[in-house]
């Protein structure tokens, strides 16, 4: 098996630079990172429920409500794949817990 490197020229948030800026002067690639966290079913109510649950403890042990920018949808067709997809699209440092270091470095940085 080889492995191929590829070679990317990112700026700081994580995009290429050749990309095309938009040219409205209110216009922007934003610069927060999000990561899809998906839940799948062929019953819907399941899969919102589940991932009602999900969302339920990862904010308890996040300390603070989880950034989501948006919920999307999909569905399977294919023979054997449950049929519904569903994604939460979740800030990727809330993900990493993120919030939960800064808090301890607060602390520890206060107790000195």
């Amino acid at each position: 098996m080889s492995e191929e490197t590829i070679r990317l020229e990112l700026d700081d948030t994580g995009v290429s630079v050749d990309l095309p800026q938009p040219s409205g002067t209110n216009d922007q690639v934003q610069g927060v990172p999000y990561r899809p966290v998906e839940f799948r079913d062929d019953d819907l109510a399941t899969a919102l429920e589940r991932s009602a649950q999900w969302l339920r403890e990862a904010q308890r042990w996040l300390g603070e409500p989880i950034d989501v920018i948006a919920v999307h949808l999909d569905y399977d067709d294919r023979e054997g794949s449950p049929y519904y997809d569903l994604k939460l699209l979740c800030n990727e440092e809330d993900l990493a817990g993120a919030p939960l270091a800064l808090r301890r470095m607060r602390r520890q940085e206060a107790a000195n």
